[in-house]
């Protein structure tokens, strides 16, 4: 018969149970185990109660199945072995008004099963009972996200060490109470702190990492283990990396996976580093550019071939953190990220085609060699203010020169304000949304949330001072061009 699947819900220890005087619990019967835990609470009044079991439950009966002669035969052997079947971790029998006392053939088939069995007085409910499990389980709820938070502090802060890796695997130990190692690609023992493993547990922890170290498709992330007495977790460190974690505990604590799996992340961020190289190859170009060398000479050790600059602003009116574009980048498919005030600057290779990404307006350049890099950086630039000015998500730089860009910026801002000096703001704004939404009246009435008979008036007024007919599309054409100076 398998394994009993218990709830997922934090154990509380039985002796936390018994040691609660508001509820009077005695036990009378079966092992005495520090360690013994359940689950949950239930009652049931069912000659049989295995199929409403889950495992792990405290049972609660006052009696009411149990036949008149259910002493003289098999009644209370069948009933104890199909709960310890189901995987109970406790029997509580409440006294009164069923019962006066425990059938002594109770007591005695809990203690050939090895069942804890509980003596429930007539003054505690079994709702009390019920209600002080989950008081208790929520302490140890309570307890364990306390040391689930600290504990990814502690890793946080050790992975921004100088000596980032030791620093992680150290903490690691010290908050799980046993031994950290993280296993190379070639299944060596790179690095590890804490107590030592028993002699039985180190090679059987060697053997785990050589289960989730990645070998083909369904190989697992994660693998536990019980040799020695010692509890053994071994954590793949990404896809391609080969390195793994192994730990090794005494005894398994609530939360200890979720401090484990915070530990891998850190450390597959961190050995994905130095495998891949690129973080040696990034600081490398960086150094060399520092001590001049030209951009020709640096590219190669980024990538060959074309590369696009992509400036970004977030939609948001705050300014964009290191992390939020850190994640941009990765979405990109570039670590090369920049933060300069309220623009990030991403620069990848030509192949990796940019999308928009939510939450940001992006303006792309062309592709370039890596000589035009400030060039590109340029074109991005003006690509974001199109991009912005335009309200799209994302624009690409056209090679193509615009009509605007044939006329002088010093000669066309003269002829903006010589022609639309007769109009007051309101009115070169109503022109300017007026012409962007191809003459559309009900439209442009909502962009600027006024009547439609106010835009036509509005409009009048304008021809009437410009003295020029709006019908004209060579007219609305000059008017375009001024209306998209500055």
């Amino acid at each position: 018969m398998p394994d009993p699947a218990v709830p997922p819900t934090p154990p509380v220890p039985l002796a936390a149970l018994l040691a609660r005087e508001d509820l009077g619990l005695r036990q009378i019967a079966g092992p005495s185990d520090p360690s013994a835990v359940i689950h949950w609470a239930h009652t049931s009044e069912m000659a049989d109660p295995y199929p409403y079991l889950l495992g792990g439950e405290l049972l609660l009966t006052a009696g009411v199945h149990i036949p008149e002669a259910a002493g003289s035969g098999t009644y209370f052997d069948d009933y104890v072995s199909r709960i310890v079947a189901a995987g109970g971790a406790a029997l509580g029998f409440g006294l009164a008004p069923v019962h006066d006392t425990v059938p002594r053939a109770l007591v005695a088939a809990c203690d050939t099963y090895e069942l804890p069995l509980l003596e429930v007085p007539p003054r505690t409910t079994f709702s009390g009972v019920a209600r002080a499990v989950w008081q208790l389980m929520a302490q140890a709820r309570h307890a364990e996200l306390r040391r689930v938070t600290e504990a990814q502090q502690s890793l946080a802060a050790a992975a921004s060490r100088p000596d980032p890796v030791p620093s992680v695997l150290r903490q690691l130990a010290q908050r799980l109470g046993g031994r950290a190692v993280l296993f190379g690609p070639d299944g060596a023992e790179l690095a590890s702190a804490g107590r030592p493993a028993p002699p039985g547990a180190r090679e059987a922890l060697v053997e785990l990492a050589q289960v989730v170290r990645p070998s083909g498709p369904g190989t697992p992330t994660a693998a536990t283990h019980v040799t020695a007495g010692t509890h053994l977790a071994a954590y793949s460190l990404g896809a391609g990396h080969g390195f793994v974690l192994g730990v090794a505990v005494p005894g398994r604590e609530p939360g200890d996976h979720t401090i484990a799996s915070v530990a891998a992340v850190l450390l597959s961020l961190l050995t994905g580093e130095h495998q891949s190289g690129s973080g040696a190859a990034r600081a490398s170009a960086l150094v060399r550019l520092l001590l001049g060398a030209s951009t020709e000479d640096v590219a190669p050790l980024l990538g060959a071939g074309e590369w696009i600059v992509v400036h970004a602003r977030p939609d948001t009116p705050t300014a964009p953190d290191p992390v939020a574009a850190s994640a941009l980048g990765a979405a990109l498919g570039s670590p090369l990220v920049d933060v300069a005030r309220d623009v990030v600057r991403v620069l990848l290779p030509a192949d990796r085609e940019p999308a928009s990404q939510p939450g940001w307006t992006l303006g792309v350049s062309a592709s370039v060699e890596p000589r035009e890099w400030a060039t590109a950086d340029v074109q991005a630039g003006r690509a974001l203010a199109r991009a912005r000015a335009t309200r799209g998500a994302l624009v690409r730089y056209g090679a193509r020169p615009a009509l605007a860009d044939l006329v002088p910026e010093a000669d066309a801002e003269a002829h903006a304000r010589a022609l639309l000096a007769p109009l007051a703001p309101a009115l070169t704004d109503t022109l300017r949304t007026w012409l962007s939404l191809h003459g559309s009246w009900d439209r442009t009435a909502v962009a600027l949330d006024v009547h439609r008979n106010t835009v036509r008036q509005r409009i009048a007024k304008c021809a009437a001072l410009l003295e020029l007919d709006l019908d004209d599309p060579d007219v609305r054409m000059e008017l375009w061009f001024a209306l998209r100076r500055p």
